[in-house]
């Protein structure tokens, strides 16, 4: 059984995530973490509930999506893995973050690359990986149909999807991708967005004004 906490951080009210198990251990997907409160908001959860993070995964590498990563690396010694396609976009991220008005450091790169073959494995769990573009050029999605949850990034929201106007973006990939990967999914797959409230694929199915 997955356990799934959310955080909500920074200006951009990014969620991210924490995963955890039966063996307490953890993967932390796209922390957002972007001041010393939200940190120790994040590290109460983690100590509080006795977990052992193990990595961060990211679905992209928008900055909003990456102002933690340095700070969990720091804090707990972890790899950091993305969609090699993220690269580019995590070389921009102090230009893209200037063009929201703030001044960042240049987050990390990840340790390693993942992508649609691959499979993200913690504690006793594994989650199946979707590359879905169109958003960012390596957005990825992660799903376990065990506990019928998928966390979406910013590929699919309640009633909305990802812009596309940003650099590297696509709607028509973007549509493609959600309507052939994820909307086959169990009605009953809880979508985990990137910000936002939670969904179900059943609702998106029947009620996203993008996807008819």
């Amino acid at each position: 059984m997955i356990t799934i906490k959310s955080f909500v951080f920074n200006s951009f009210q990014e969620n991210t995530y924490v995963l955890s198990d039966a063996t307490n251990d953890c993967i932390i997907i796209d922390p957002g973490i972007s001041s010393e409160l939200e940190e120790k908001k994040f590290i109460d959860y983690i100590t509080n509930s006795g977990l052992n993070p193990k990595a961060i995964y990211n679905t992209h590498c928008h900055v909003d999506h990456v102002l933690g990563c340095q700070r969990i690396i720091n804090l707990y010694d972890i790899p950091f893995y993305a969609h090699e396609s993220e690269k580019i976009v995590i070389e921009g991220a102090t230009i893209f973050a200037e063009f929201f008005g703030m001044r960042i450091d240049q987050p990390p790169f990840p340790d390693s690359t993942i992508s649609e073959n691959d499979k993200l494995i913690f504690g006793e769990s594994e989650l199946m990986i979707y590359h879905i573009p169109g958003h960012s050029p390596g957005s990825l999605v992660f799903y376990n149909k065990e506990n019928h949850l998928l966390i979406t990034g910013d590929v699919l929201f309640k009633g909305s999807i990802g812009r596309t106007d940003l650099p590297g973006g696509n709607y028509n990939q973007l549509i493609q991708g959600i309507k052939t990967k994820l909307m086959p999914l169990p009605g009953e797959t809880v979508v985990y967005p990137g910000h936002g409230p939670a969904s179900t694929i059943r609702y998106e199915y029947d009620t996203n004004p993008f996807l008819f």
